[in-house]
């Protein structure tokens, strides 16, 4: 039985001249905003990979198929289907043998850049060890992944709703590189800065690469997290937004949700609080990423064409 890999002609072209390519994930389209604005988005991360000289491929599963790369009506598809799945690494290989069509959270994405050959990747923000995990041991699937699989992650650090310390302890266990670009401080998502301090620190795309490519060549396996602080006129000042998270939070438990539904809760409801600055905060992050992840993607592309 093949693998189901679908191209796009883009990335297809990509592929077969040695273009660096940056891998996108799919629930920012189906699961982190409503529709225009989630399809707007989507083809503006994509077009933004473009002008810094890389070629975006956005990953979903589609009929079956695991998509590298979409048309834009495919995305536009994507973001006004209802019902869609959300796919992490223990429901990706049942959504393709069954047909079904789902997107791609940061666990997923990276076993499919994987597979097409796609080392660096951009999102928001990866997920991570919940509050309260010590009773409801809820970590997310993403800190695996980064274990595993030998792809360079470019986020805003972990979700500003999960318990981060925990995070950063569970990623040092697991022998990830976390690494804060251009500051000290571990960015809080949201907000630039917290009072962690960043395990690793790099100020240019191209040390990053050169650490992604070494790590190969050891034979380490899994990648890096890229930690990319959001542009500081874009950002919400931690100490403005900590009360707003432990209500949502607070709110969340009190009804219930628990597991998969959590996080849209969480961001659902932070989005209304902060009556959408939360929504254009990450907008701008995401967007900040994928100019980092377009920068790495061109270093490491020169870099293999060196060897």
């Amino acid at each position: 039985m093949s693998l189901p890999l679908r191209f796009s002609p883009e990335v297809e072209e990509a592929r077969e001249g040695g273009l660096p390519i940056v891998a996108l994930e799919s629930t920012i389209i189906t699961h982190g905003m409503p529709y225009p604005q989630n399809v707007e988005t989507a083809m503006l991360v994509e077009q933004t990979v473009r002008d810094m000289g890389a070629v975006p491929a956005t990953i979903a599963v589609i009929a079956g198929a695991i998509h590298i790369g979409l048309s834009e009506s495919e995305l536009t598809a994507l973001g006004q289907a209802q019902s869609v799945a959300k796919l992490s690494r223990a429901d990706l290989a049942a959504c393709v043998a069954t047909g079904g069509t789902g997107a791609t959270t940061v666990a997923a994405t990276m076993i499919a850049a994987r597979l097409a050959g796609i080392e660096v990747f951009a999102t928001g923000g990866v997920g991570g060890v919940h509050r309260g995990a010590e009773r409801s041991f809820d970590v997310s699937a993403d800190l695996q992944e980064l274990a595993q699989t030998a792809v360079t992650v470019v986020a805003a650090g972990a979700k500003a709703i999960l318990d981060v310390p925990k995070t950063l302890e569970v990623l040092e266990t697991l022998g990830v590189p976390v690494i804060a670009y251009g500051q000290d401080s571990f960015p809080a998502f949201w907000s630039r800065e917290s009072d962690l301090a960043a395990p690793l620190r790099m100020d240019g795309a191209g040390d990053i690469a050169a650490a992604h490519v070494i790590r190969g060549r050891m034979g380490l396996p899994g990648g890096q997290l890229i930690a990319n602080p959001i542009p500081r006129d874009e950002e919400i000042p931690a100490a403005e937004l900590s009360p707003i998270i432990a209500q949502a939070v607070q709110e969340a438990e009190a009804q219930g949700i628990g597991a998969k539904s959590v996080t849209p809760f969480l961001l659902a409801r932070i989005f209304e609080l902060t009556e959408g600055q939360s929504l254009r905060a990450n907008i701008a992050l995401v967007l900040n990423n994928a100019r980092l992840a377009s920068e790495i993607a061109r270093e490491i592309s020169a870099l293999r064409r060196q060897s």
